[in-house]
């Protein structure tokens, strides 16, 4: 049943109880999602029409109750040969167990869980449902402290049928009413009796009657008086030892008349006016005195007295007599009583002899008869281990002893099914006649139903296989592409979903799926977000972790980098591709603009301007590179961080002309020193050159000579105008010397 989906609704998950006519699983409602219990009919009563007629209509009479302190049944079915009741799932523990653990419990408690008990009793009589059944057994306590009263509608079922099949009484004979032990109808107040002796265990630890065999205590229900509960815990109030022995009474109209009333006074008897209240009495029972009738017989001569008669009562005197005529008359009666005594005296010992002899021999059967009743003989339990089933039980029952319905059946290797492998008794243990015997019998080995694996993740099936006790070496995976599932998906499996399987022997093959076949990865960077989530999808991989980092060198919202799968790499669908995304320049970053002063060498001259510049984003960044005529004032933009200070080269006709810092502090406070441009040089206008002749010291005669000596200058215009074209001409280095000079710098 395991892993059954019964009636395509409850998924059956495990076994939680079982008793003498049903199994009890807990399963999950598909439908309503929440955990039901579903009580299962054993195999031996499917077959008989009469007891699953009773077992429905029962069940669907119960289903009809809703109460607090009842377990609520929520359905009512057949699936092929499985009758099915559903109800309520209760976490928690039942009453026999707690007792078990805690027995005697504290007074408060016990009314208290016997108050909701009586409750729901009183809800079902009202009903027209009586219990019949009532035991901890069938008792739960969820863990809010909520008592349930669960087994409604089947005991009808139970009490009717099975007693016809099996021949004795089944059920819990510890809790019986002394009605239900006589086989006479039950109702609502042997419901009360079996709640006191609930009540009586709960505050005891014991159970009122106890005996070697089910037909003992049965008798003892009928005949005995039970220990009082204040004998065995002198801690129970007498208000509260009064409920108990009201309510087992053997005489049912000396009981509570109701649960309504039970319940008033469970509700009542810790009340401090009550507590010390006095013992509750009762008037004798009519039917426990047995009044013998006298009989009638002739007394013998001198026993009048001890046995009078009417053989012995003459009468009285006839009235208005003389005494004459009694004289006149006594002979006559003399005479005529000695006849008659003569023929009497003949006939009273036989018959007296007779009605004695009748008299011995009835009261010799009554004694023999009680004998047979009271007393049980002593029988010794057979070794039934080893035999088939059958003939077990035949062994024991002809035994004198009674094969208990419950059989267990256990697989054991080795051992085939059907035959016994353990009895309750062992044998050669001397026992009352009827006692009875439990047998353990062996069965087929179990088979388990396989799951539905396909869709879920190799871990879960790998889960879902080890609970079926599927050794983990017995599981062969194998992998393969599938455009359709997922990456790590079940694609199918062997023996398939629903087929019953040995655990121990199966050999189970899974397909899982790899996903779609490996692709070339792209490279991401230098693509937007949202591009690059559109290309992992294409490629049939996952968008993965998505992270924000600043950049000084890629625009906001530009991928920078990509992993696990660099670009170029083989990537498996399926799998996630992270990517980094730049989310601009950092927040302390600053852009200022640097305005460098530029002008040709020589007014009128165009030289070649190159502005090269370094900040956050990088170094050796190129600004403008043109020719320039006249001063001008460039703008370079430039982007500065704490500790990425900019720097502005610049560069005139090849030749490395100056190099500026701007700190970023300064920026930042706007004190960044400006540069001063250097002006250009002045054309000087070529003096064509004037030939005069030698006076005789040898000096040059005109006009010219003046200018000359007149600053002291001893150069000639043509050799002014030399000097400035190798002025200029430093100016302008070879190619190769600018490279060295920007080494230098």
């Amino acid at each position: 049943m395991i892993g059954h989906e019964l009636a395509g609704r409850y998924k059956v998950i495990e076994r939680i109880g079982g008793g003498g006519m049903a199994l009890v699983y807990k399963a999950q409602d598909i439908l309503l999602n929440r955990h039901v219990a579903i009580k299962v009919l054993r195999q031996q009563f499917v077959h008989d029409e009469e007891f699953i007629r009773r077992f429905r209509r029962e069940a669907q009479s119960a289903a009809s109750l809703s109460h607090p302190n009842v377990v609520s049944i929520y359905d009512v079915g057949q699936e092929d040969d499985v009758h099915y009741i559903v109800m309520e799932c209760i976490d928690g523990n039942n009453l026999n167990e707690i007792i078990k653990e805690r027995a005697p419990l504290q007074v408060d408690e016990a009314v208290r869980i016997a108050s909701q008990i009586c409750d729901a009793l009183e809800h079902a009589h009202q009903n027209q449902i009586i219990h019949r059944d009532i035991k901890p057994h069938n008792i739960l306590i969820g863990r809010n402290g909520r008592v349930k009263v669960t087994d409604f509608g089947i005991a009808r079922a139970v009490t009717s049928t099975t007693i016809t099949q099996t021949g004795s009484v089944v059920g819990s004979v510890h809790y019986f009413s002394p009605e239900h032990a006589k086989g006479v109808a039950t109702g609502e107040k042997s419901d009360l009796y079996s709640l006191g002796i609930v009540l009586y265990q709960m505050l005891t630890g014991r159970l009122p009657f106890l005996g070697e065999s089910p037909i003992s205590v049965a008798l003892k229900h009928l005949q005995e008086e039970f220990e009082e509960p204040k004998e065995v815990n002198a801690l129970i109030p007498q208000s509260v030892e009064n409920v108990i022995l009201k309510s087992m009474r053997k005489n049912p109209q000396e009981r509570y008349q109701s649960a309504e009333e039970m319940l008033q006074d469970l509700e009542t008897c810790l009340l401090p006016a009550r507590r010390n209240e006095p013992k509750i009495q009762f008037h004798d029972d009519a039917d426990q005195t047995i009044v013998m009738p006298a009989l009638k017989s002739m007394q013998p001569a001198g026993a009048a007295e001890a046995y009078p008669g009417p053989e012995n009562y003459t009468g009285p005197p006839a009235p208005n007599a003389s005494s004459g005529d009694v004289e006149d008359d006594g002979v006559r009666k003399e005479m005529v009583s000695e006849r008659k005594s003569g023929k009497q005296s003949k006939k009273k010992p036989a018959l007296i002899v007779g009605l004695s002899l009748l008299f011995l021999a009835i009261i010799a059967g009554l004694v023999l008869f009680v004998n047979q009743m009271l007393e049980v003989k002593d029988v010794t339990v057979p070794g039934v281990i080893t035999m088939a089933e059958a003939e077990a039980v035949r062994t024991l029952e002809e035994a004198g002893l009674v094969v208990n319905p419950e059989v267990l059946r256990e697989y054991k290797e080795g051992v085939e099914a059907g035959i016994v492998l353990k009895q309750s008794r062992a044998e050669g243990t001397v026992v009352k006649e009827g006692a009875s015997v439990q047998l353990t019998v062996g069965e087929e080995k179990p088979l388990s139903v396989m799951p539905s694996l396909s869709g879920r993740t190799l871990d879960e099936a790998m889960e879902l296989l080890a609970e079926q006790k599927v050794d983990k070496d017995a599981i062969t995976v194998r992998e393969e592409n599938s455009d359709s599932a997922a990456a790590g998906e079940i694609l199918s499996q062997s023996p398939d979903s629903g087929v019953e399987f040995d655990p121990d022997e199966a050999n189970v093959m899974l397909v899982v799926s790899k996903g779609k076949a490996e692709v070339e990865m792209t490279d991401l960077t230098t693509m937007t977000r949202s591009e690059a989530e559109n290309e992992i999808k294409r490629l049939g991989l996952k968008v993965g972790t998505v992270k924000d980092e600043p950049s000084f060198t890629a625009e906001r919202g530009t991928v920078l980098s990509q992993w696990p799968w660099d670009a170029g790499a083989m990537a498996t669908p399926g799998t996630e591709q992270n990517i980094v995304v730049s989310s601009g320049y950092p927040s302390d970053a600053l852009n200022y603009t640097f305005k460098v002063p530029v002008a040709p060498s020589a007014l009128g001259e165009s030289s070649r301007i190159r502005i090269v510049y370094s900040d956050a984003r990088g170094d050796s960044a190129e600004a403008i590179e043109r020719d320039v005529n006249a001063t001008e004032i460039i703008p370079v933009e430039l982007v500065l961080a704490p500790g990425k200070d900019g720097t502005v080269t610049i560069y005139r006709d090849g030749r490395s002309l100056d190099t500026y810092v701007v700190a970023y502090n300064d920026a930042k406070n706007g004190t960044v020193p400006e540069p001063e441009v250097e002006p250009p040089l002045p054309i000087v206008p070529e003096v064509p050159a004037v030939t005069e002749p030698e006076n005789g010291d040898g000096s040059a005669e005109g006009t010219g000579g003046t200018g000359a000596e007149g600053n002291g200058n001893t150069e000639t215009p043509g050799e002014a105008k030399g000097k400035d074209k190798d002025k200029n001409e430093d100016k302008k280095k070879d190619p190769k010397d600018e490279d060295e000079d920007e080494d230098d710098d």
